[in-house]
């Protein structure tokens, strides 16, 4: 293992040339259609407000403009073959699969997750990397975090099951942290404090991901080729979207973001970001140089990070690695959430760790430009939508001054003995307007571009229907847009004030329903419905200025429901809309995880709890995974709670007792005992008649 960067490839002075081409665009864009707001604006600047309008409407153009160079600047790279200075192009295929792999290891860390549709994915990997005739090389680790006792009993029995299945056994790991502090960061540093030091590598992956064998082992391949890289990501493809909402995402993920991927990795080079998952990590390093400190401000810069994965990928940095970003590295999959509120549940915790990380950007000592960029870029993410609302209310008051109070001659204490008079260019302010959105959508269309050139067209569903696709894409977008700023304005005044959020599991199949949408988004209908109100009463022009917003916003509610439905979602893949290739083309380890995931569940009267008292061989299993011999305080309060647990049975106890309780291998097998030898009108006589009537039907008597 190398514990030192080996010396760095001349790739930095191309990579700070792309950056100056790119910010001198990108500025000089921002500066000139600031100009043209200014001479849009009745006054020219002439009030304190306008400034205030240009100064936000300059914040929000040089986000979207970034964007939108990014784009160009990837589907000028994939029209000529992609980028030949990115870390793949180095090798060639036939040294890559001459290079011997090292010791990896595979990690998924869990919280809540639905248990055996997140396995049957890593058995899927598992699969597929056996399938390459390179498994030695591999060990898998499920890292489980689950507090709630139903979920880690079940984790813990289809791990067993699992490494039965394979033929796993020394091979497939399951780990649970009794204690789950700092999060997922927490997490894997357990796991690296117990066994980093017996691999090299480390493939992170999140509860949804799956990755190939091929892939994994290429980039094991690559990290042996490439000392000096600490962290190789990928770009990972949405996938198994069902709702209309996840296949929204899903094809607006996959056609898009190989431009956006290609033109990002290119401009960042060796200085690009972690996003946590999908990537390996070269494991001295990261454990030498990643430990997370405590922030030590005020408010939510204060305590631990939250929002682990640019920090580290910046320390690396510091400490002289390199962390590329290879979109060239193909089946790494995700998924999306499948509703928007879904999504934005998730966006709430994300917006407060990625604004905890302005103190790292400002304050942190020897971190490379790029990666403070990167910090900025992960806040504006979020930031862009409180700012887009103030430049809604800006633009308001600027209505209010010239709608209700009276012309100004001469604003803000002007001393010119010459008034100024209010200038109204529509023209100008059409153009502008016609600019900003070709920002916005003519990257869709270059992505149409990008397709028809890599002929790629009949998996989208041929060009008809990825036009139409791309259209209806664009309607969505617009439609959700109001709703995420007001929900995203929401999480980050919540996260500034510091508003204390919950840690759960993702929800990946379940509708919304109508009340539930229509409590979460009254606050925006009514937002909605009193901003267009009011500017009816300023001026026709001004409400129908503000309808693009306002009709969202009145919208949510059904907006929201319809995106959530299965069934919305089945239609329109039927139809041949929404469509990527991956549906259509036959991967081994997509298939072999759909087809795992279609196998019907094995059923049970009981839950894993029940199973885990009174059936003998999980009994046994979760009996042989306790602690032994709990003493003093511990071992007074699972006395108590296993009296209680056997006399009522468990539900109704405090969750964190009745896993103290479970976890001790003593109480287990008394349980056990004590379960079967109960009266049979008790709790637990009962759940025995359950086991012995599902026994006595699979036995046929």
């Amino acid at each position: 293992m190398t514990d030192s960067p080996a010396p760095s490839s001349p790739w930095r002075l191309r990579a700070s040339i792309r950056r100056l081409v790119l910010t001198l665009l990108v500025a000089g864009q921002t500066v000139l259609a600031s100009w043209f707001l200014l001479q849009v604006l009745p006054y020219h600047g002439g009030n304190l407000v306008e400034w205030l309008i240009v100064g936000v409407f300059a914040l929000l153009y040089l986000w979207i403009a970034f964007g939108f160079w990014i784009a160009v600047y990837g589907f000028l790279l994939r029209l000529t073959g992609g980028d030949r200075k990115s870390l793949l192009k180095r090798h060639s295929p036939a040294e890559l699969e001459a290079t011997e792999l090292s010791r990896t290891a595979i990690v998924m860390p869990l919280y809540h997750e639905p248990v055996a549709w997140t396995l049957k994915g890593l058995k899927a990997i598992y699969l597929d990397l056996e399938r390459s005739g390179r498994l030695d090389d591999f060990d898998f680790f499920i890292l489980s975090d689950s507090q709630n006792p139903n979920v880690w009993l079940e984790e813990q029995q289809i791990w067993r099951r699992l490494v039965e299945e394979l033929g796993a056994h020394g091979r497939l790991f399951y780990r649970r942290r009794r204690v789950n502090l700092n999060f997922k960061s927490g997490n894997v540093a357990d796991f690296l404090r117990r066994w980093g030091s017996q691999y090299q590598y480390m493939v992170v992956l999140d509860a949804d991901s799956l990755l190939a064998g091929e892939t994994i082992r290429t980039m094991v391949q690559v990290m042996n080729r490439e000392p000096q890289v600490g962290i190789l990501q990928t770009a990972p493809t949405i996938i198994n979207g069902r709702s209309a909402f996840a296949r929204i995402q899903q094809f607006a993920s996959r056609l898009y973001s190989p431009l956006f991927a290609t033109g990002l990795a290119a401009i960042q080079m060796g200085d690009a970001a972690f996003w946590g998952h999908n990537a390996i990590i070269r494991i001295a390093p990261f454990m030498a140089h990643c430990g997370l400190p405590k922030l030590k401000g005020v408010g939510i810069w204060r305590g631990p990070i939250m929002s682990h994965d640019f920090v580290e990928a910046a320390f690396l940095g510091r400490a002289g690695y390199e962390v590329w970003l290879e979109p060239t590295l193909a089946a790494s999959y995700e998924e999306s959430p499948p509703t928007l509120d879904d999504e934005l549940a998730r966006d709430q915790r994300w917006s407060k760790g990625n604004l905890q990380h302005a103190a790292l950007m400002l304050f942190a000592p020897r971190l490379r430009l790029a990666h403070r960029f990167a910090f900025l870029n992960g806040i504006m993410a979020y930031a862009a939508s409180p700012l887009w609302l103030l430049f809604l209310v800006l633009t308001t008051i600027a209505a209010v001054q010239l709608t209700i109070a009276p012309i100004d001659y001469f604003p803000d204490g002007r001393e010119s003995p010459f008034p100024l008079w209010p200038e109204w260019r529509p023209a100008w302010a059409i153009t502008l307007v016609a600019s900003t959105m070709s920002l916005l959508f003519m990257p869709k269309f270059l992505a149409i571009a990008d397709v028809a050139v890599h002929r790629a067209m009949l998996g989208f569903g041929g060009f008809a229907r990825l036009l139409v696709s791309v259209l209806l894409e664009i309607v969505v977008s617009v439609l959700l847009a109001p709703i995420r700023m007001l929900a995203h304005s929401h999480a980050v005044i919540s996260a500034l004030f510091n508003v204390r959020l919950s840690w759960a599991g993702q929800n990946r199949t379940e509708e919304t329903g109508w009340r539930e949408a229509s409590v979460r988004h009254l606050p925006g209908l009514l937002i909605g419905g009193a901003w267009s109100a009011f500017a009816w009463t300023l001026d026709p022009m001004f409400f129908f200025w503000s309808l693009p917003v306002s009709i969202p916003l009145m919208l949510a509610a059904p907006t929201t429901v319809w995106l959530s439905r299965l069934q919305s979602g089945e239609a329109l893949a039927r139809n041949g809309f929404l469509l990527t290739p991956e549906e259509r083309a036959a991967i081994p380890v997509l298939d072999d995880a759909r087809r795992f995931r279609d196998e019907p569940p094995q059923e049970s009267p009981l839950a894993p709890i029940e199973q885990a008292v009174l059936s003998p061989v999980v009994n046994k299993l979760h009996c042989h995974l306790a602690r032994k011999h709990a003493r003093g305080l511990k071992r007074s309060v699972i006395a108590d709670e296993l009296e209680a647990c056997i006399a009522r049975g468990y539900q109704g106890m405090d969750q964190g007792r009745l896993s103290l309780m479970l976890e001790d291998a003593e109480a287990l097998a008394i349980l056990h005992r004590r379960a079967w030898s109960a009266a049979p009108d008790s709790f637990w006589g009962r759940r025995v008649h359950k086991l012995v009537l599902r026994w006595q039907g699979q036995s046929g008597l």
